[in-house]
């Protein structure tokens, strides 16, 4: 598991600047963990769906060359050397051509390498001529795609505000640590030495947090909404204590206590700057919580709403299925995620194009 910002400098004794950016002190509770790899050879013509899901998905280019399109974002070339990450798991395609039709990854099988690492079978793949072998006689085009997960919900403000694909191309002149840690995964596929899928996995998880960590101080310092109320002294410290301790019952007093301010200044101030109540909002990260606790978990829902302070789980379900759109019941498989994380992508795109 990762500390995603484990490498962000801290402020040294006498420095002027103050205390830690608010910000910071959120993003570094923010983990991620590597769940399961692959490596692909494919023989083209392919093309794989990738259907949304819970976690994050991974690709590196190792050699040839791929198309990736999303719903929202029109094919784009991956060449050697590439590597792109889709924070909240939205459905993508990865082809050799943009023409070629797509079969689900689920269609594909595996052979299984370790634990969490595997090759891509595709002989039983129908409208791909995909091949399951590390050393073939014809060009190949060769990924190593993992799947990841986050210690925060999908649709936690951080998560939910990350573009719905993240190319590290883009942001390696930002951040030398990307390109860096590229062209350590090109040396490793390179040498195919013994044990090589094992320590991609690690440099994938590397990699991932370092593009994250590159969007965060490069890509998304002049945004508005969430980071601009986050990066403010008095709002920001609010949104930290709600993060740092989501069972707490929060009111409204409370947090304008830790604001300075009066009851109606704070709520207006915190309404006109996140776009939404102080109330609505401790509600919505208790529900993210509480997902997380039952999907992840495996906590009953009797227990997570004794620990976010509701009387009965009735009352809890009613607040949860308001939040999240579907039952407590429900995380505990992906479809219904999968439905709320489309729905929720679509009103981003539709906020996006709006703006």
């Amino acid at each position: 598991m990762l500390d995603l910002l484990s490498t962000t400098p801290r402020p040294v004794a006498g420095d002027e600047k103050g205390p830690r950016d608010l910000l910071t002190e959120i993003l570094l509770g923010l983990r991620l963990d590597g769940v399961e790899y692959g490596r692909c050879v494919m023989q083209a013509p392919w093309a794989i769906d990738f259907p949304a899901q819970r976690s994050a998905r991974f690709h590196f280019v190792a050699s040839g060359g791929c198309w990736l399109r999303t719903p929202s974002r029109d094919w784009v070339r991956l060449n050697p050397g590439d590597a792109v990450l889709v924070p909240r798991g939205s459905a993508h395609t990865l082809a050799s051509a943009p023409e070629v039709p797509a079969v689900d990854i689920a269609l594909l099988g595996r052979v299984p390498v370790s634990d969490n690492i595997y090759l891509v079978d595709g002989h039983g793949a129908r409208g791909t001529q995909a091949v399951a072998a590390l050393d073939v006689a014809t060009p190949s085009d060769v990924m190593f795609c993992g799947t990841m997960r986050f210690n925060l919900d999908p649709l936690h403000p951080l998560i939910a505000m990350m573009p719905e694909v993240m190319l590290a191309g883009e942001l390696a002149q930002r951040d030398p640590t990307v390109p860096a840690l590229l062209e350590a995964m090109e040396r490793e596929v390179s040498l195919d030495r013994i044990g090589a899928c094992g320590i991609m996995a690690r440099l994938a998880d590397v990699l991932a947090a370092s593009i994250i960590r590159a969007w965060v101080e490069c890509g998304c310092s002049t945004s508005s909404g969430w980071v601009a109320a986050v990066r403010c002294p008095r709002i920001g410290k609010v949104i930290a204590a709600i993060h740092a301790d989501p069972e707490r019952d929060w009111t409204v007093p409370m947090l304008a206590d830790l604001m300075g301010a009066s009851r109606s200044r704070f709520a207006e101030a915190f309404t006109r700057t996140m776009g939404e109540s102080p109330a609505k909002y401790v509600a919505k990260i208790k529900m993210f919580q509480a997902r997380r606790w039952i999907a992840d978990d495996g906590m009953r829902i009797a227990v997570a709403a004794d620990r976010l302070g509701y009387d009965s789980e009735a009352s809890f379900s009613r607040a949860f299925k308001r939040i999240i759109g579907h039952a407590p019941s429900a995380s505990r498989g992906g479809q219904a995620w999968a439905r709320t994380a489309a729905l929720h992508s679509s009103r981003i795109s539709s906020a996006s194009s709006r703006q």
